[in-house]
């Protein structure tokens, strides 16, 4: 399998499908944490879906060669919310299960800053098959762990200049 390329109506309606997926478990939760970036177009629409509150840590770890190689996962000392997030149950969102090391990192550091937290689980769009990491939900299992190119990288190579131009 070659290279995954994503439309953004594919891309929606797999967030939706993950949305479903969630709610057929039959699971309540109190409160959505996206990781950013990737995470943060699947948390939103969670967040309005299931209308829980969405909190936003940031977490990279694919900065060496413009966003194509994988480096040392850095996390954010803050997550970002409007207010503190309320209850005991949360959702940790983001867009794939790559190496799996993010899911297997940032669980027990936002337990360890927010004791509150009784049950977190986790959900993806994508899990690819070398992760290491099994998220909660996921909609699609990527055993050859195909590179995705996902709609809004786009946006990586476009300038201001470039975007006049196409809408002219």
């Amino acid at each position: 399998m070659g290279d995954l390329r994503v439309s953004w109506d594919e891309y929606h309606r797999l967030v939706e499908r993950l949305a479903v997926r969630i709610d057929e478990s039959g699971w309540s939760f109190d409160a959505i944490v996206c990781l950013a970036r990737g995470g943060l177009r699947v948390g939103d629409v969670l967040s309005r879906v299931f209308q829980r509150p969405l909190g936003v840590l940031f977490a990279s770890s694919y900065r060496e060669d413009g966003g194509t190689r994988q480096s040392t996962l850095q996390i954010s000392d803050c997550l970002s919310s409007a207010r503190p997030l309320p209850g005991s149950r949360w959702l940790l969102a983001d867009d794939l299960a790559d190496s799996g090391e993010t899911l297997l990192q940032v669980p027990p550091l936002l337990r360890a800053r927010n004791p509150q937290i009784a049950e977190l689980r986790t959900a993806v769009i994508w899990r690819k098959g070398c992760s290491a990491a099994v998220p909660d939900y996921w909609v699609e299992s990527l055993p050859t762990n195909p590179w995705i190119y996902q709609p809004f990288e786009e946006y990586e190579q476009l300038r201001p200049a470039d975007l006049r131009a196409r809408l002219g």
